[in-house]
């Protein structure tokens, strides 16, 4: 199964790609992982992206769609994948289309998370990633799972982080962006019979049902 998930900055496509993944045994393809590994590693590529990310604007379309296709080339994605924070506006939808069709793995469905902004804003807030597994979680929604993990490479508490992106100065700015220059998508999907649209507020264990029931249409 070959799946976008759709939404807005802090609408949970990170958490329910995870649950994709283990649901359908296939992988997840975000952009943001691996823009964010790219500048960790300091690579040319990742020197370009640094700059936008950490102003909340979106990254040049040439950057995200040579890493998407150098990910599509792995043996992993034979069976599908889940694409998550990609594309983002038109002129990737487009380019993934061609790119999807060369390689014969057309899209199955493309699945838009619906949150509202002002809940969408705290959850942006809340969020911390750790620096030693990579693991996000939201201060706000689970600080009880949180005190009780341990990190599973150091077995030690999570070291938290808050990523330049996740704080309250570019919140705005990129639920503007969002809505300029994603939101079209969503119509795009629509007129090739593709969209489906959930709730996405609530448990998540309620969110992954809705989830399921659409992509089983």
């Amino acid at each position: 199964m070959r799946i976008v998930l759709l939404g807005a900055p802090g609408s949970g496509k990170g958490t329910q790609s995870q649950w994709l993944v283990g649901r359908f045994h296939i992988p997840q393809v975000s952009t943001g992982d691996l823009l964010r590994a790219a500048v960790a590693n300091g690579t040319a590529l990742g020197l370009k992206a640094k700059e936008a990310m950490a102003a909340g604007r979106l990254v040049d379309d040439q950057i995200v769609l040579g890493m998407i296709r150098e990910r599509l080339a792995e043996p992993d994605v034979g069976q599908g994948f889940i694409l998550d924070g990609f594309p983002r506006n038109l002129t990737q939808a487009r380019a993934l289309d061609q790119l999807l069709a060369q390689i014969g793995q057309p899209l199955d469905a493309v699945v838009q998370l619906n949150v509202d902004y002002g809940e969408l804003s705290q959850r942006i807030a809340g969020r911390r990633t750790c620096s030693d597994c990579g693991r996000v979680v939201n201060l706000l929604t689970a600080p009880q799972a949180l005190a009780a993990e341990r990190c599973p490479r150091t077995g030690q508490p999570h070291r938290l982080f808050q990523r330049p992106d996740d704080n309250q100065a570019t919140v705005a700015e990129r639920l503007r962006v969002y809505e300029a220059q994603t939101q079209p998508l969503v119509e795009y999907y629509r007129q090739q019979s593709l969209l489906r649209s959930i709730d996405a507020e609530g448990e998540v264990a309620e969110v992954s049902a809705r989830l399921e029931q659409v992509l089983a249409r």
